[in-house]
């Protein structure tokens, strides 16, 4: 793959998760891996479920790192038993983290969309892409060691890929163990999912969330609740946010909704001129997705009888018990977010221009604005 081919498995303005020692937020579903282990009930495949962007893949490279460098123990040695070990972390200094970091592991395979005969990253994992396994299973088999496999993500599999892959599940290679990254399992054949165990990562609150920045190398916003509550707990998510300005789009999207239900004309179309500069398709893209959230806050907010919190901008708690003060009115915002996505999406497909679809945008939004008082 070349350099200029983007990175399937890794976030953009991010560290790859097999650079990304440390995990935060995740420890419940580490000890569960952990005990799993300890009480020799090691699974040979394992799937790793949750939003995107929350470790899943951080977690999978974690645990390929503590199985390779950490060797079967099948009986007790002269001096007994080894002390169960109490985490998955690893020394950096230790030789198999320098392979993995180098791309040399022979005992580690990871399964990612790959490149076409034009050089251009294909939109599913391929079966040709699994297949490749047979030959990483022949090659490791005469040393006697584990032999892991990441899959990221599971769900781009096609359904030949997915049937091959299921074939090896079915028949798993000795001291082999598959993670399967997955962001939606429902989309994974049942009978994929049946031959796992599942672990359950949760998205992460605030601290955990600006540690996770902080090993990142992102730039830390100042308002760290925000950037939590926008990214709904999802690292992946805030480094995108941050990077392209998320934060601010978002409050000034706030604050053109707080002037409903007469609208700050000025303030919109300068948000709509924004999203039609040249090399801002990134953040066209994000903005439709923050007016998507701002949507289901609103809806959130009237269907419970108060905001989410914590705030994903100032004021914006206000701006929500004002605009959605009943379940009549969330239903209404719910009812004019799903027209909402559906004519951005189909703006997007056929190439509108992206400032008039912004204003058409929010002209819906201030014509729901106005039913709802």
């Amino acid at each position: 793959m070349s350099d200029d081919t983007p990175t399937p498995d890794k976030a953009p303005g991010a560290p790859h998760p097999r650079e990304t020692l440390c995990l935060f937020g995740q420890d419940a579903a580490e000890q569960a891996f952990l005990s799993a282990y300890n009480s020799d009930r090691l699974h040979h495949g394992w799937l790793l479920t949750g939003p995107r962007g929350i470790g899943k893949a951080t977690l999978a490279w974690r645990i390929a790192r503590f199985l390779l460098a950490t060797p079967p123990t099948d009986d007790d040695g002269l001096f007994g038993a080894p002390p169960p070990p109490e985490t998955l972390g690893i020394d950096p200094d230790h030789p198999v983290c320098h392979r993995i970091l180098a791309g040399a592991e022979p005992g580690l395979a990871a399964i990612t969309r790959s490149v076409n005969d034009q050089g251009r990253l294909r939109n599913e994992i391929v079966v040709d892409d699994i297949r490749k396994l047979g030959r990483f299973f022949g090659l490791s088999s005469a040393d006697g060691g584990r032999r892991i496999v990441i899959v990221d993500s599971a769900d781009e599999m096609n359904v030949s890929a997915a049937n091959a892959l299921l074939k090896m599940l079915e028949e798993p290679p000795a001291r082999t163990t598959l993670l399967l990254v997955s962001h939606q399992p429902s989309r994974l054949l049942p009978t994929i999912r049946s031959r796992c165990r599942t672990l359950r990562l949760s998205p992460l609150g605030a601290e955990d969330m600006q540690a996770a920045l902080t090993q990142s190398g992102a730039e830390l916003a100042s308002q760290t609740d925000h950037l939590a509550a926008l990214a709904a707990g999802s690292v992946g998510d805030a480094v995108r946010l941050i990077n392209l300005g998320g934060l601010e789009i978002y409050t000034e999207l706030i604050a053109i909704l707080g002037t409903l239900p007469r609208l700050d004309r000025q303030r919109a179309l300068a948000l709509a001129e924004a999203a039609a500069q040249r090399g801002a398709a990134d953040r066209f893209e994000l903005l439709l997705t923050l007016i998507d959230v701002a949507l289901a806050r609103l809806a959130m907010t009237g269907a419970t009888g108060a905001p989410p919190l914590p705030e994903a901008a100032p004021n914006e708690a206000e701006t929500l018990a004002r605009l959605s003060a009943s379940p009549d009115q969330a239903r209404r915002w719910a009812e004019i977010a799903a027209v909402i996505t559906a004519r951005g999406r189909h703006g997007q497909a056929v190439n509108l221009d992206p400032a008039a679809l912004v204003l058409d945008t929010v002209f819906k939004i201030q014509e729901t604005a106005g039913q709802s008082r």
